[in-house]
């Protein structure tokens, strides 16, 4: 009798699966585009010896060497000029900003050159890179270390914005924002880091860009939520279901592009929506999500669309940090509000 070969993924390692955090799909990832395509680096504060400050790149420097996880100085405009550069002569960089307050240094690289290789050189170079910014409060750190800046870049032009909620998505996102031939600013929520585990398999399978998760069917309302929020959010659901009402909740996941249809394929069906997200409401994607559907799904609105956001304030200090962000009972409240207008 013959037996079967094991499994193996696209680098040619046997397959495992296991029970793991988002911070640990982070680096499962990395580590298996690395193994894959030799021409993807690591670079950051911190992140060879140390493994980083949440320690997304522990031993990768140990597997790869120095040569391809990169200590850098503590200077956020090199590390995005060195990215620009890498990835303008051919490499893959994954670089770190540490904190999502850091990412402001960043910002000149950035938008001013990475956003527009392809089109000041008319395609002859793109920027394969990815900017990873640990992102959003809850962690009782102060301000700079935890913000949801998220807008900035959505409103760039030449950027794709993605900002995954569980491990699962975490991993295949991370592997296909690497694969991508232009920069990604990849956010990752880590108040969420390591929340809980979910089984995600070490097979380089990449999940799409550009496609929002439905994670919950429903028919009365629909709740649109990314990041961290997306737990909050499907709690609410559950407790809406108590009151028999039906809530849908879809991840947007790739913020830019937006996949507007399904958003609007469901609110299509439930007539009502909830957005919610932890970055100041002024200004946030929320009310870019708000504005098309004013535009595009007016005559299948019964209700205004409701945001549950957080404040135009600098996040606060930790004790008062949990009643800045959404909560479930604000996104009950509504939705509540939302099914009693229409």
């Amino acid at each position: 009798m013959n037996k079967q070969a094991p499994a193996t993924n696209t680098a040619g390692q046997p397959v495992t699966a296991a029970a793991i955090t988002l911070i640990e799909a982070i680096t499962q990832a990395l580590a298996y585009e690395m193994r894959k395509d030799a021409s993807v680096v690591v670079l950051g504060e911190d992140v060879g010896v140390n493994g980083g400050v949440f320690r997304a790149t522990a031993g990768l420097q140990q597997v790869f060497g120095p040569e391809r996880v990169l200590d850098t100085p503590l200077d956020e405009t090199t590390i995005a000029g060195l990215a620009v550069g890498m990835a303008a002569m051919g490499m893959r960089p994954v670089a770190e900003a540490q904190f999502d307050g850091f990412v402001y240094p960043m910002i000149d690289h950035i938008v001013c050159h990475a956003a527009r290789l392809r089109y000041r050189t008319r395609g002859r170079l793109t920027c394969p890179m990815v900017l990873r910014v640990p992102w959003g409060g809850g962690i009782r750190a102060p301000e700079h270390h935890s913000e949801a800046n998220e807008s900035i870049f959505t409103n760039v032009p030449g950027l794709r914005v993605v900002l995954p909620s569980s491990p699962a998505r975490a991993y295949g996102l991370l592997l296909a924002a690497i694969r991508d031939p232009d920069p990604v600013i990849f956010y990752e929520p880590k108040r969420i880091y390591r929340q809980y585990k979910e089984l995600v398999p070490d097979d380089g399978e990449a999940l799409p860009l550009d496609v929002c998760y439905v994670l919950r069917d429903g028919s009365d309302v629909t709740l649109v939520t990314w990041g961290a929020q997306v737990k909050e959010t499907l709690e609410a659901a559950e407790a809406l279901a108590k009151d028999g009402i039906s809530a849908e909740v879809i991840d947007v996941a790739t913020l830019k592009p937006l996949d507007f249809a399904t958003i609007a394929e469901s609110v299509s069906k439930t007539g009502r929506c909830v957005i919610v997200h932890e970055a100041p409401k002024t200004a946030g994607f929320g009310a870019e999500i708000a504005a098309r559907l004013a535009e595009e799904s007016m005559y299948d609105l019964v209700a205004p669309v409701e945001r549950v956001t957080g404040y135009d304030t600098h996040i606060p200090l930790f004790r008062l940090e949990m009643k800045y962000l959404p909560s479930v009972d604000k996104i009950v409240a509504a939705a509540k509000r939302a099914m009693a207008a229409g």
